[in-house]
């Protein structure tokens, strides 16, 4: 799949994994507790931390692989808007800020996250990052959250632009999976969870090493 950049008009990021840096050294951590059990460590440690961070997607995760996915995702909903919000520190991704400055002078941007409203909002307050984007939404902003594409179809509307005409950036096959379903164009990037064959798996349009990429991408 190829991405047509004549189309985007809007795009919608992901946090974690995506704007966020928050667990690169608890997966250096469980990589070396995964060693002697899997010829995979780092995937694995990957994936143990994505369950820690959100039950919900790597229930959806271990299910795509399983084709057990669409039985799950009802409750993968139900346990990503019910589990307990975590205190943590909040690191950024090199190189987000710049990339969300170029690109806002040309696109609405928005938040599509499947964490609840308070630490979304304190990770975007954390580094200024809020006036950047016309819309944010959360776990808890509408019935439904990702993989279902209800998040997406709502930053559209509140953007004023059809959902064919946005992109969604992120890092896990449950981003992709919304994106696709709700019309949009999707990106894929490698700084968070997800791995490239998976990405490409359920139809990322286009795979970028980290998010910080995607202004010279589209602006090139």
């Amino acid at each position: 799949m190829t991405l047509d950049v004549s189309r985007i008009q809007a795009i919608c990021f992901d946090i974690d994994g995506t704007l966020s840096d928050t667990d690169d050294l608890a997966v250096q951590k469980f990589e070396r507790l995964f060693r002697p059990f899997s010829a995979t460590p780092r995937a694995a440690a990957r994936r143990f931390v994505m369950w820690m961070e959100s039950p919900a997607n790597a229930a959806l995760g271990l299910a795509d692989k399983i084709g057990f996915d669409d039985e799950l995702i009802a409750l993968a909903d139900f346990l990503n808007r019910h589990r307990k919000p975590r205190k943590r520190e909040f690191l950024l991704i090199p190189g987000i800020r710049e990339m969300l400055s170029r690109l806002s002078e040309r696109y609405s941007l928005a938040v599509v996250s499947a964490r609840e409203e308070k630490s979304t909002q304190a990770f975007l307050d954390s580094f200024n990052l809020t006036p950047f984007f016309r819309v944010i939404v959360t776990a808890l902003t509408l019935e439904h959250t990702k993989p279902y594409p209800d998040p997406i179809l709502y930053a559209a509307r509140e953007m004023n632009v059809p959902p064919s005409a946005c992109l969604m950036v992120g890092d896990t096959t449950v981003d992709i999976r919304a994106g696709k379903a709700a019309g949009a164009q999707t990106v894929g990037v490698l700084c968070g969870f997800g791995e490239e064959e998976e990405l490409r798996r359920v139809g990322a349009d286009e795979i970028l090493p980290s998010t910080a990429d995607l202004a010279d991408r589209l602006l090139s």
